[in-house]
């Protein structure tokens, strides 16, 4: 398998396959491909584990993909501004958000993690529930903003902003943190807690979250109210009555 990843901050990654290669991806995920593309709808490693990736926000349904009769190329992206990412798993296990998930080759399992720490699961920013993944081989995350990678040494601990963690090692430790004193909690507009992760281990970290883009974007989306606020839509309707 070759890919090439496209893009500043509207990525996408094309991965060209062999006739014995295969790649999954999450339902929609697809953009484009050749057209000796086969595509089938599968739940991967079985009903149980579809299940538990659709707890962890991830679609039933995987959707595979393998060339027939000869190479072929497939385009994934996904579905906010942000980047990709591959990651490569060969014995080692690599956690990350729910939802960063995009495509990996079929050797790559893909299940859900949960926190270990009730307060972390509450007040992280990421929940009880993370996606592992595990197996043999390349797989794409995507997340919102830019990618920030540390290396941390052993017992070496750094404080994130609570939803702005995109992946680590599973060797790293995953917990939360009171941010400051109570004036700072309150008035400092980083919120009450902060995520700590503890090496050793590689960590990845996003520079926008999916929540503070929606955030900025709020104030200019029509309400659908009448006035300059009013939607394409509900002028529409006073057309046509």
């Amino acid at each position: 398998m070759k890919y090439k990843i496209i893009g500043d901050n509207l990525q996408m990654v094309v991965v060209d396959l062999s006739t014995s290669d295969m790649i999954y991806g999450e339902a929609g995920a697809m953009i484009y491909m050749s057209d000796n593309m086969e595509m089938n709808a599968e739940i991967k490693g079985g009903l149980l584990k579809g299940i538990k990736r659709k707890i962890a926000g991830e679609t039933l349904f995987m959707t595979k993909f393998k060339p027939n009769g000869g190479n072929g190329f497939v385009a994934f992206a996904g579905n906010a501004p942000g980047r990709i990412k591959p990651i490569t798993i060969s014995g080692n296990e690599f956690i990350v958000q729910k939802d960063a998930f995009l495509c990996a080759q079929d050797g790559i399992d893909l299940d859900i993690a949960f926190t270990k720490k009730l307060r972390a699961g509450l007040f992280g920013g990421e929940g009880f529930i993370l996606e592992r993944l595990s197996g043999d081989g390349t797989s794409f995350i995507h997340a919102c903003g830019d990618f920030v990678e540390m290396d941390l040494a052993q017992e070496e601990i750094i404080k994130v902003n609570t939803g702005s963690v995109v992946g680590f090692d599973s060797t790293v430790g995953y917990d939360i943190t009171m941010a400051g004193n109570v004036k700072s909690m309150l008035f400092g507009g980083e919120g009450i807690f902060l995520t700590t992760l503890r090496g050793p281990g590689h960590i990845i970290l996003q520079s926008m979250t999916i929540a503070n883009l929606a955030a900025a974007l709020r104030p200019f989306i029509p309400s659908g109210t009448s006035g300059r606020g009013s939607s394409p839509l509900s002028i529409g309707r006073l057309f046509e009555d």
